[in-house]
């Protein structure tokens, strides 16, 4: 199987996880597609004996962070989406659940949600993701400890606050 091949068979599994990392359909695929351009002009750096989805799956990572810095700046300088006030609260108690737990998603550090998204989407190994990643197995650990940790207690809130609210279903 050729290179070019190897790569495209794990574009699903990049696209799913880039969407993840930045939460935009149209920034997932800008990066995927730097991704893929950069994997395919850097092919001879990786190395056969090791496992091309780790490979690429570091590179999207590096690509990624790379990104979020010139991002910072960009939104430093844009205004804010004047549509933002048009929108309407849903109603539908699993909606609101699952606002929620995006929500909960959104708010962690960059680091926590790359090595939950990495793990919960793609299932690899700790060790794998901690190569990935670019970090210790145990600050992999770490990091998904607090993000699980996190996501609990903003559910948890979340929960009081329907009850707060008094909410009643209807089936």
């Amino acid at each position: 199987m050729s290179f070019e091949q190897k790569v495209c068979d794990q574009i699903p599994h990049l696209r799913r996880y880039a969407r993840s990392l930045c939460g935009d359909i149209t920034e997932a695929e800008d990066l995927l597609q730097d991704c893929l351009e950069r994997a395919l002009r850097k092919g001879h750096l990786w190395r056969t004996s090791g496992a091309i989805r780790s490979w690429l799956f570091r590179l999207l990572y590096n690509i990624y962070l790379n990104q979020r810095v010139s991002a910072r700046v960009r939104r430093e300088s844009t205004a804010p989406d004047a549509g933002a006030a048009l929108t309407v609260d849903p109603r539908q108690e699993s909606h609101v659940q699952y606002c929620d737990a995006v929500a909960a998603i959104d708010i962690l550090p960059p680091e926590q949600r790359a090595a939950l998204m990495l793990i919960v989407l793609e299932g690899p190994s700790y060790k794998e993701a901690a190569q990935i990643l670019g970090i210790n197995i145990g600050t992999l650990r770490s990091r998904l400890s607090r993000a699980r940790e996190t996501l609990r207690r903003h559910c948890e809130r979340g929960e009081d606050r329907a009850e707060d609210a008094h909410l009643r279903r209807v089936k």
